[in-house]
């Protein structure tokens, strides 16, 4: 194997912080937007070690789950709907294809107005932007189901509910089990945004805390943790997918 091959991939990441640590220091650059990565890796120490890093990554975390499951359901049933029925489907379509396209943080005025601050109104968004992949995955998945298995079920006489239950769900499932964690990471993405545009809790509000006490360390360590966090989920969410499904796991998955 050559050298380019055994470079394990943190590498390159970790020499850009030195590099960037090393012209922080020597240049003295003072800012009210950058710190140094060891000044920033401080500011994490101490806010994971009094408690509220931890604290607004509940908040926040709590919100993505609850939208997850909300979000995921609706789009779950819908998808199963629309691929079983392609009179629905075509029915449907027009209104999907309208409504799909509006960026969750365009109804933040909407649900404000209708749930108030706090973990409702961040639920809600964060359910309207899981909808989605979840609904089109699965609509796909379900309507690419080998016909051979449909006739069967219907030559066994099954009802609506034992055919999807036995039929449509399993067939499905590696996919939709993709959909879930494409749906995860959005639901990550569109919490943090509402918490910074509009909702005083969680990591969004802790990053604007720190920005408005011109704490560049806190609030890019903030910053840096939403990314660890999105990581840990997606691996957790991947090595679930592969011990589940195996190799199934793999077809069609853009990660």
């Amino acid at each position: 194997m050559t050298m380019p091959g055994r470079v394990k991939p943190a590498l390159l990441p970790f020499a850009a912080l030195l590099v960037f640590e090393a012209w922080m220091r020597l240049a003295g650059v003072q800012s009210d937007s950058l710190a140094p990565p060891s000044a920033i890796a401080l500011a994490l120490l101490g806010a994971l070690t009094d408690g509220s890093l931890l604290a607004a990554t509940r908040d926040t975390l709590a919100s993505v789950f609850a939208g997850l499951a909300l979000g995921g359901t609706i789009g779950l049933v819908l998808g199963i709907a629309l691929g079983l029925s392609p009179i629905f489907n075509r029915l449907m379509e027009v209104t999907i294809e309208a409504i799909r396209p509006i960026p969750s943080v365009a109804l933040l005025p909407i649900a404000l107005i209708a749930l108030g601050f706090g973990y409702r109104m961040e639920i809600a968004i964060v359910a309207f932007a899981c909808v989605w992949p979840v609904l089109i995955v699965t609509r796909a998945a379900v309507g690419g189901i080998e016909p051979r298995l449909l006739e069967v079920a219907r030559v066994l006489r099954l009802t609506q509910r034992d055919r999807i239950r036995k039929i449509v769900i399993p067939a499905a499932l590696p996919r939709i089990f993709l959909a879930f964690r494409l749906a995860a990471g959005i639901a990550l993405i569109v919490a943090v945004t509402v918490e910074i545009a509009i909702n005083p809790l969680g990591l969004g509000a802790g990053i604007m805390t720190a920005q408005q006490a011109l704490r560049p360390d806190l609030m890019l360590a903030y910053l840096v943790w939403i990314g660890v966090t999105g990581f840990a989920l997606n691996t957790a969410l991947m090595a679930a997918q592969q011990s589940l499904f195996g190799r199934a796991a793999a077809m069609g998955d853009p990660a």
